[in-house]
């Protein structure tokens, strides 16, 4: 199938100001319109559109029937600031400004453990940016929007947004990778449009915002891929800009360069970065044991922010999740755990994330995942425990 260019009105780069009771100032105000991730052309009426800085004053403001919303601040859209998201129903949205005349869509709560939604947003240029999403015997994009367990919701072809693909079950021992090809662009490999396309990739589990990418800046092509996840269910990270030929379509053996682990983009985190990690996330322990699992996520978060190698904030942060609920962030946590497990306690960190990666699995019904979980952490660990759970799940029909 062949996309065939179309001419279309750009959306509003500038909102209508929109009056609120709060105080006035005299920058320039930041407009934004807020989708729906998952509805084409959706807007979100009622959402909480914050703008924040650290030291300074937060604004809010509330969208309109057209899911417009204006904020006006003293520090406008300074490059420090961050815009915030919230409404009921759906994962909380945030995002590094600049932001003015950008539209941005919002993830509805997913329910399912191991499901995964990717949602791409960009500038008013280039006018059409694919997602594209491949596994085994798979490649999710705009001419195969149905895969094995997978969807693409949204198809945007006149800019700005959003593409999205649901993954609605990640299949345990599959590697998928995304990237975002610039169709627009497709038969100019040598293309800048991409790179200063200001295009965000927003990675969501469950009800939580888990990662988000920015696309490199000043670098020529049109095939950015972003990340894969790996066979265990770890992210690997690629950010990585180059040219391809195709304009049709892309092939799935166009990915096959870097879908091999060496390329993955490799992060050293200065010992101070690490210090810090260290003191956020004995700072997390101690929220946890006060049973304030909110505040315990936020520090291990922030502690992850700073060395995203730190595998004891992961292994943390996957208890606190799962403390609070949130038990599809917590098996994404523990994965990434399982993958930074290292030094003498390597084993026993591994054994004991799958074994509660199968607690988790067990207490929703899903019994054979929760045998998998179970089986891997006795491999890593003997522990009469994870034999007692083997037996539970064999008796409940497990295979």
């Amino acid at each position: 199938m062949i996309k065939q260019p179309k001419l279309f009105f750009l959306k509003l780069t500038v909102l209508p100001l929109m009056l609120y009771s709060m105080t006035s100032y005299a920058e320039n105000p930041v407009g934004v319109q807020i989708l729906s991730a998952t509805i084409k052309d959706q807007k979100i009426a009622g959402a909480a559109v914050i703008l924040q800085k650290n030291g300074e004053q937060s604004v809010t403001a509330t969208t309109n029937a057209q899911g417009q919303v204006s904020l006006s601040s003293p520090f406008a859209d300074d490059a420090a600031a961050l815009l915030i998201v919230k409404k009921p129903g759906y994962s909380d949205l945030v995002v590094k400004c600049p932001c003015a005349g950008m539209t941005y869509a919002i993830s509805p709560v997913m329910k399912n453990l191991d499901g995964m939604r990717i949602v791409l947003n960009w500038g008013a240029e280039p006018e059409d940016l694919d997602s594209h999403l491949v596994f085994p015997n798979n490649h999710v994009y705009f001419s195969a929007m149905t895969g094995t367990d997978a969807l693409l919701d949204v198809d945007d072809t006149t800019s700005f947004g959003p593409e999205t693909i649901t993954i609605n079950r990640k299949h345990d021992g599959e590697r998928y990778v995304y990237a975002v090809h610039n169709f627009s662009d497709g038969s100019e490999p040598g293309s800048t449009r991409l790179s200063a396309s200001h295009a965000k990739v927003f990675v969501y589990v469950g009800q939580t915002l888990i990662r988000t990418y920015y696309v490199p800046k000043n670098q020529a092509g049109n095939l950015w891929t972003v990340f894969a996840v790996t066979e265990s269910g770890d992210f690997q990270d690629f950010n990585t800009i180059k040219g391809v030929t195709s304009h049709e379509r892309l092939q799935t053996s166009e990915f096959q360069g870097v879908i091999d682990n060496s390329t993955a983009q490799v992060i050293d985190y200065s010992a101070d970065n690490q210090e810090n990690a260290k003191n956020l996330n004995k700072q997390g322990e101690q929220a946890y044991h006060a049973g304030n699992y909110a505040e315990a996520i936020r520090l291990y978060q922030a502690a992850i922010e700073l060395d995203g190698n730190y595998g004891q904030a992961y292994s943390n942060l996957g208890l606190a999740f799962q403390k609070a609920g949130d038990v599809a962030e917590a098996l994404w946590a523990n994965r990434k755990a399982i993958a930074l497990a290292g030094g003498p306690t390597a084993a026993t960190v591994r054994a004991s994330s799958h074994y509660n990666n199968g607690k988790i699995y067990e207490q929703a019904g899903q019994w054979n995942d929760a045998l998998r979980e179970y089986h891997y952490a006795k491999r890593e660990k003997s522990n009469a425990v994870y034999d007692k759970a083997i037996k539970r799940m064999q008796q409940k029909g497990a295979k």
